[in-house]
């Protein structure tokens, strides 16, 4: 099965490590460190037009992925249970 993040983009579900609340997540200094970490190594994909609310944490055969998406997490996680 495949989610789609916005933006065009959609991965596979089998892909998906994790989906986090972006507002509620960065305010921890270890999510802000490792996203800052993902940024700098090339890993994180901007799918989101707008603001993000959410980002999936995806692990494939390229490696580790960070997209953050304009969608909220609740709508991620909902559309991987259809």
């Amino acid at each position: 099965m495949y989610l789609h993040l916005g933006s065009g983009t959609v991965i596979a579900s089998e892909s998906i490590v994790g989906v986090f609340d972006l507002d509620n997540t960065s305010q921890s200094h270890i999510t802000r460190k490792y996203l800052a970490a993902a940024e700098k190594s090339g890993q994180v994909v901007n799918v989101a037009e707008d603001i993000p609310k959410s980002f999936v944490v995806c692990s494939d055969r390229a490696g580790m992925r960070v997209y953050l998406s304009q969608l909220a997490p609740q709508t991620l996680l909902r559309r991987t249970n259809v």
